[in-house]
């Protein structure tokens, strides 16, 4: 069984729109959505939840008011200002740094795990997938994706699944580490943009530094020649294989609207482009 990870090095460069699209194609394969912090390729694929699991990482205190004896110590020593006036921890402010149950004297402040979110195992019509949402302000997505990551392996080892399809982590932090856990094919999808070219020289050097063989798509072409010549010489420079190029085309908001991925809602045209470049990738996993 062999993983793909389609990566950006940045948000908005259509990734989610190409991960879609190569869905539709290749053998058996599970899916598995690694954007924990803001994940939309459900939006598209529209999956049936099968099981739900909840994400608990690290410890949130409570305040036992039977015991607290209101001293302020906990409010004076809190640097989140988590403390509300009745002396109750307030869950949005609060990190978890156990500081209100080092100092209260009356060990009124007892931890318990701390709930930051949700993953599933769904149905889609593209076969099984993995996914996570991450409550608001909650840490740790670098955790949680590797708990996605591990599980739509297992799932496939389980449905016998020739492919693991991962819509990565935007960005080159722990999340996009975590995504790339195990990859046999690192995909870097590029827009023709000074930030996008600049981060995608970013992710480049974190796939190297873990010799993690990559390809590169440019997407959104004909918005910026110039910066498009740059990609192809750095990928030419680095020794990055192109697998295509996808213009910068209203077929992708369109097959969105109607819930599609970009080959199902025009087969003979965005289709036929993303095919080829599955063909690409196909080869050299």
């Amino acid at each position: 069984m062999k993983q793909l990870v389609v990566i950006s090095g940045k948000g908005g460069t259509g990734k989610t729109s190409v991960v879609s699209g190569l869905a539709s194609l290749g053998p058996k394969k599970v899916l598995a959505d690694c954007d924990v912090d803001a994940a939309d390729l459900h939006l598209i694929l529209h999956p049936e939840i099968r099981d739900t699991h909840d994400f608990f990482s690290g410890e949130r205190p409570e305040i036992n008011p039977e015991l607290c004896t209101q001293c302020g110590l906990c409010a004076e020593h809190c640097k989140f200002d988590a403390i509300s006036k009745d002396f109750a921890v307030m869950p949005e402010k609060c990190e978890g740094c156990g500081v209100c149950s080092y100092v209260c004297p009356v060990e009124a402040v007892s931890t318990a795990p701390r709930l930051c979110g949700q993953w599933f195992r769904s149905e889609t019509r593209f076969g099984q997938m993995v996914h996570a949402e991450l409550g608001i302000g909650e840490e740790n997505s670098g955790k949680l994706v590797t708990t996605v990551r591990n599980a739509s392996a297992e799932v496939g080892e389980e449905l016998g699944a020739e492919l693991v399809l991962v819509d990565g982590s935007p960005g080159v932090g722990c999340p996009v580490i975590a995504s790339l856990t195990n990859a046999d094919l690192a995909v870097f999808v590029a827009e023709p943009t000074i930030s996008a070219v600049h981060d995608l020289k970013r992710v480049h050097k974190l796939t190297e530094h873990f010799k993690i063989p990559s390809m590169a798509i440019i997407n959104k072409c004909g918005i910026n020649a110039e910066q498009e010549n740059e990609i192809k010489s750095f990928c030419t420079e680095k020794e990055i294989l192109l697998a295509g190029e996808l213009p910068y085309d209203t077929i992708f908001s369109k097959a969105q609207l109607a819930g599609q991925s970009a080959v199902e809602y025009d087969p003979d045209g965005m289709g036929k482009k993303i095919e080829a470049i599955w063909n690409k990738m196909e080869a050299n996993l």
